[in-house]
């Protein structure tokens, strides 16, 4: 397929000794529209310095369309496309999981992108493979490789001595804590992320997992997630019948002390709120000791961006590290690199201050690749038949 943007076709770039340089030179000037989650005042901060720091160095602009749902950004680049529309609205797009897959399978994304990308081979891709694969699909150079994220659990330890460390454990825990433990309402990306947690620890034998949904392996493998809910919600907050809209309010209600447990994708997230002001300084983060769910998330570029130099770039400066330095950093976002820092050389690596701030995880446990991206329908769909009332 030949990708045409501003007159210049990716072959084309890739034919020519100097990609780079005409990429930076059909860039500048360019409006990119980063269509990303805008619920964090944090990370819209973050957002900001990256667009100023693009701005500054490359002369490309950066608005960023601040957004509640990644799937309505998926609508409507298939409407756009639809309609035939080249000039698209999204010139790039913060997305991973079900999202990727209903783009990358309608055509609807614009690469390969990793031989324009100067910061790529910094990536690790072995330590961390989540990084080519995303929710057993693989990535292809489709999406650009933006940040780590993993199941991660929060207690205050002066309340909670001895925090659950498998879905058993947590089990116990909520007998004995009746009406302090709960998890967010599915489809909330948290709440689905505890499913997809219970589906893989529940099922010792995976595999089907990693491969496209069908009838029978939904009703194989989720039936011991429903006996486990059918047994835990008796015991959770407000018996069950309720449920926190968001991992947000979920924390919120742990900070309260009207919780004893609360949960976040983002390892550092504690470490954050405890240097805020916003927890306090005794509540310690830590993963399950089997392993919690993780993965990366990505930026990508629509098949019809209007920008889509411009928004190669700054995917680009993304994964810098400078910019996934300071996107790491506890006191601007705290959000994990997808760098290889030790194969860094020293000024970059030197960049990456290690901190043992309070909040943070003190031994990471592995990280389970996330269920291939069909699951993820079908397993809210039952939740919300069988809870959801």
């Amino acid at each position: 397929m030949t990708l045409m943007a501003a007159g210049l076709s990716v072959n084309a770039f890739a034919a020519d000794t100097s990609a780079s340089e005409k990429l930076l030179q059909a860039a500048r000037g360019q409006t990119v529209y980063f269509n990303a989650w805008g619920g964090s005042d944090v990370i819209n901060r973050y957002i900001q310095w990256a667009g100023q720091q693009v701005l500054a160095r490359f002369g490309v602009r950066v608005e960023h369309v601040k957004v509640t749902d990644t799937a309505d950004v998926v609508r409507r680049v298939r409407s756009e496309r639809a309609a035939g529309k080249q000039d698209g609205s999204v010139d790039l797009v913060w997305i991973n999981g079900e999202n990727f897959l209903a783009m990358k399978r309608e055509a609807l994304l614009y690469g390969p992108l990793n031989a324009w990308l100067t910061n790529y081979p910094l990536v690790d891709t072995l330590g961390k493979p989540t990084t080519t694969i995303d929710f057993a699909e693989p990535v292809n150079g489709m999406e650009v490789p933006w940040g780590m994220a993993q199941l991660t659990f929060m207690v205050d330890s002066q309340r909670v001595a001895s925090p659950p460390q498998n879905s058993t454990e947590l089990m116990a825990f909520a007998k004995a804590n009746p009406g302090r433990v709960t998890y967010p309402r599915p489809p909330d990306f948290h709440g689905t992320t505890f499913l997809k947690q219970l589906l893989v620890e529940l099922n010792p034998s995976r595999s089907a997992l990693y491969e496209a949904a069908t009838p029978q392996a939904l009703d194989r493998f989720t039936s011991p997630v429903w006996a486990y809910l059918d047994a835990l919600h008796p015991h959770l907050w407000r018996n069950g019948r309720q449920f926190p809209p968001t991992a947000a309010a979920q924390r919120q209600m742990m900070a309260d002390g009207e919780l004893l447990f609360a949960m976040t994708f983002n390892p550092n997230e504690a470490a954050n709120e405890i240097a805020a002001n916003r927890m306090a300084a005794s509540v310690v983060s830590y993963q399950f000791r089997t392993g919690t769910i993780g993965n990366t998330h990505f930026v990508a570029v629509p098949i019809n961006a209007k920008a889509k130099e411009g928004g190669i770039v700054l995917a680009d400066f993304l994964l810098s590290p400078q910019a996934q330095a300071r996107k790491a950093d506890i006191a601007v976002w705290g959000d994990p690199t997808v760098l290889d820092v030790a194969a860094l050389p020293a000024a970059q690596r030197a960049l990456f201050t290690a901190s043992t701030l309070p909040g943070q995880v003190r031994s990471p446990a592995n990280a389970i690749p996330e269920p291939h991206g069909s699951w993820v329908a079908p397993l809210q769909a039952s939740w919300t038949q069988r809870y959801g009332t």
